[in-house]
């Protein structure tokens, strides 16, 4: 049933200065605090990195409902789903202005554009431009031509079904990187890389960052930076070379759109997953915690899915003999495990026998996959990372309902969030990442591999750590946030800046780009037809007239000053990056 009512609602508190967002975002101290996670922390994170998007502040200030109550620091206790609930100040938000399921996503789409948003945005409410810029890493050039010829329920039929996607640019780029296709065996028995050749690690981290600029499995590719980040592994991280890629390539993208019971039994036998979370280290006479407790904390229920300090224990306990062989893959040592009797959230087993200590893990593992604890985490990190970071609740309960009934299977839950009213509704209630908000940059100006592409690729990944979020590179095992207030600070913004016209120039050497003259196929004749063009190449939409008139002024013109050739007179270099300065490219 679809219902475009919505209740008067009072918004929540706007984020009261651009200083208090500054000194909200401290992701990391909840983490460094915590002695039992010393060892992950000591690999480090630079709290003063973290990427900004001061671009966006203004809109927070108008009360949007990303806004932060920003007293409210990360760690403030069981009230909160997570940290990132944390930022935001609650849980689950309220009503966006419409709320209910459609029979298609065109149809959901259709019934949300008659609604009126309790939160409006600078962004026009065009569905395509929105699907593109949830649903992908930022329209590429032709996208919207694409989405619009096929039409969006035959466009997110062809991305959930990543298969039947050619992907050609994508794999031949994936070629630079041998090491992606190796097994744990084949790189435990390798010798070193030679000088110049990126270890495994770093290959993964650039090949990652290919995937989300280049494969046309655009949908696929957030969902593998979803789960990655849900059940985040550092990368790099020391001890983990012959093993951090066969993860990604075995646990992440292989059930990225499968079950999550098979991803999270797939992550518990794994030894990157086991050596990061120190589980190899952990056995019946000292038994590690750090495993048993992330399993609940961030993998499956959530802070607060109602353990107990002796589900923790018991949770390891459960855990003990999961470890790594001599050739670096997966053991069971049933020497390791603890016996005696287990429970953990109505979990219940007599743990008798070492030898099926094993099993009884995988029973387990299973049954927090299926806890409607896990289902509602779940739901409500999947609402965040494509609706608005304090999501409505009756959207969560929908698609936890839905991952239950289909099994803990994915693909279901995301085609309900397609035909729910509130993801098209809610436009512009989302902001870039840093690294979201370099690739979209990349992609929209239509940035393409070249001649040195894997050295460019090192460098661009180097640019986006100076931001403070690189592929996979989160160190404490909570994943990177997802939400706009935790990546406030002016340093992030200046990153993010520089960024842009690194990118318009050509600067990272070895990729093709195209000249900034060269956006437009057919520059208009005078200076405001222009400006709108290219706003509309960048940005997919006009620009509003207050932005408009400032980006004139900045021009020294008006609408009918004749444009000083493709260039506008040297000055397209400059006008470009702004457009992608602005908070029109930050939002998503």
């Amino acid at each position: 049933m679809v219902d475009v009512t919505r209740p008067k609602i009072t918004p929540p508190p706007a984020l009261r200065s651009a200083a208090a967002a500054v000194d909200a975002a401290g992701p990391v101290a909840d983490w460094i605090l915590r002695n039992r996670r010393r060892v992950l922390v000591s690999v480090g994170v630079g709290t003063a990195a973290l990427g900004g998007l001061g671009s966006t502040l203004a809109l927070f200030a108008q009360g949007d409902p990303l806004a932060a109550v920003a007293d409210n620091r990360p760690g403030a206790g069981p009230a909160f789903l997570d940290r990132d609930a944390s930022y935001v100040g609650q849980v689950n938000g309220d009503d966006l202005g419409a709320h209910g399921v459609a029979d298609t996503p065109a149809k959901a789409a259709a019934a949300a554009a008659v609604a009126t948003p309790l939160y409006p945005s600078p962004l026009p409410r065009d569905p395509e431009q929105h699907l593109l810029r949830r649903a992908t890493f930022g329209p590429a050039p032709g996208a919207a031509g694409e989405l619009h010829a096929m039409g969006i329920d035959a466009w997110l039929d062809h991305q959930l079904d990543p298969g039947s996607l050619a992907d050609p640019v994508c794999d031949a780029v994936l070629a630079l990187y041998p090491s992606l296709g190796m097994s744990i065996t084949a790189l435990h028995a390798a010798a070193p890389p030679p000088d110049g050749t990126p270890g495994p690690m770093d290959a993964l981290a650039q090949a990652t960052l290919a995937r989300q600029l280049w494969s046309r499995r655009q949908l696929f590719e957030v969902m593998v930076d979803f789960w990655a980040n849900h059940l985040n592994i550092t990368n790099p991280l020391e001890g983990l070379a012959e093993s951090r890629g066969p993860y990604d390539r075995d646990v992440v993208r292989r059930y990225a759109l499968g079950r999550f019971a098979d991803m999270l039994l797939a992550s518990a036998r794994h030894p990157a997953m086991l050596r990061y979370l120190n589980n190899d280290q952990s056995d019946r006479r000292s038994v590690n915690e750090n495993y048993g407790r992330e399993i609940l904390e961030l993998h499956s229920v959530g802070i607060n899915g109602g353990y107990t300090e002796a589900d923790v224990r018991n949770s390891a306990y459960i855990m003990t003999g999961r470890t790594i062989g001599d050739d670096g893959t997966f053991s069971y040592q049933a020497r390791k495990h603890k016996t005696g009797a287990v429970a953990v959230m109505g979990f219940h087993d007599p743990n008798s026998s070492a030898g099926a200590g094993l099993a009884l893990g995988d029973a387990y593992v299973n049954y927090l996959a299926t806890h409607p604890a896990t289902a509602n985490h779940l739901a409500h990190k999947l609402a965040v990372r494509f609706v608005c970071d304090s999501p409505p609740q009756s959207l969560v309960d929908r698609l936890a309902k839905t991952y239950l009934d289909a099994g803990t299977a994915i693909l279901p839950v995301l085609r309900v969030l397609f035909r729910s009213l509130e993801f098209w509704i809610a436009t512009g209630l989302k902001t870039r990442r840093p690294l979201e908000n370099v690739v979209a940059s990349a992609r929209v100006l239509g940035v393409g591999p070249g001649s040195d592409t894997r050295g460019a690729l090192a460098q661009l990944y180097d640019r986006i750590s100076l931001v403070g979020q690189a592929p996979l590179a989160w160190g404490p095992p909570n994943g990177y946030p997802d939400v706009a207030v935790a990546w406030s600070s002016a340093q992030g913004m200046l990153g993010l800046w520089n960024s842009h016209r690194d990118l318009v120039s050509g600067g990272y050497r070895g990729l093709v780009y195209p000249k900034p003259e060269a956006l437009l196929a057919a520059p208009p004749a005078t200076t405001g037809p222009y400006l709108d063009a290219l706003a509309l190449r960048l940005l997919g939409h006009p620009l509003r007239p207050g932005d408009r008139a400032a980006l004139l002024t900045f021009l020294g013109a008006n609408d009918a000053t004749p444009t000083k050739g493709p260039t506008l007179g040297g000055k397209i270099g400059s006008l470009a990056p702004l457009l992608l300065d602005s908070v029109h490219h930050a939002l998503r």
